[in-house]
């Protein structure tokens, strides 16, 4: 099981496939295997070296228990670590709600190690976690067994294999990670790479993540009718067809191979 360390924190990582390196990173109250449930690892692994990795705080990674770990600015260090370990110089992103946010922090911190960004449900705005937060702590005060329930109530039926992962959550920990985000809005002017923008048409957060791809130079954004901010995951063959031109238009540009 591979992993890469940032200052003493190992962050778990897999890669899939070969060609352009793509890291994927997912969202809350997920991890790395997600990827897998939902169909964009089969989808991309036989044109793109997927580089997985799961948060600090998720999966097989290491879970700090101090709010300032989970400082942006390290979440983005463990990425480039990641690529280190591999010996990437660059590569493709795509990161979705928490994954997504990060995605904005790799354009304040470490934007020369990124080819392009796809950044799916997230807006670089300063925002309340409370929602999420109360959440985590229904896994804490009831019990994950409330909290998967209450899960496939709004979703429907999880399977075998991710509810038994979410049974299995570290929700003490995920309630630290669950900080405020802070306000990264002073980035999408200096956004350079090329970027992939989308939300759900029925995402609470859609408004702001159509507004901030206005002021993204070299954007393409996208919505997803009918979706909301869970459904614009799981429905990979809504996602991908997108993903796939744009990072295949972008390789031919940069004629990476």
């Amino acid at each position: 099981m591979p992993y890469a360390d940032n200052e003493g924190i190992r962050i778990h990582y897999k890669t899939e496939g070969e060609g352009p390196p793509l890291v994927l990173q997912h969202w809350s109250l997920a991890t790395l295997e997600n990827w897998y449930d939902y169909g964009y690892v089969s989808a991309l692994k036989n044109d793109y070296r997927l580089i997985l990795l799961d948060a600090r705080g998720h999966g097989a990674s290491d879970k700090p228990h101090t709010p300032e770990a989970y400082e942006l600015k390290k979440r983005v260090e463990d990425i480039v670590a990641v690529l280190d370990d591999l010996g990437i110089t660059k590569a493709h992103y795509f990161g979705y709600s928490m994954g997504g946010w990060i995605g904005f922090g790799l354009a304040r911190y470490a934007p020369e190690r990124f080819t392009s960004l796809i950044i799916g449900g997230a807006a670089p705005y300063a925002s309340n976690m409370d929602d999420l937060r109360q959440f985590i702590r229904i896994g804490i005060e009831n019990g994950p067994e409330a909290l998967v329930a209450m899960w496939e109530t709004e979703y429907g039926a999880l399977s075998s294999e991710l509810r038994e992962r979410m049974l299995a959550y570290d929700y003490e920990t995920l309630l630290v990670v669950a900080q405020d985000h802070e306000s990264l809005e002073a980035v999408l002017p200096t956004m350079r790479m090329p970027c992939l923008l989308y939300a759900g048409e029925m995402d609470e957060g859609y408004p702001l993540a159509k507004e901030c791809a206005k002021q993204i130079a070299n954007v393409t954004f996208f919505t997803l009718p009918g979706l909301d901010h869970g459904g614009a995951i799981m429905r990979s063959d809504e996602v991908l067809p997108h993903v796939k031109r744009f990072l295949a238009e972008v390789d031919q540009r940069t004629g990476a191979a």
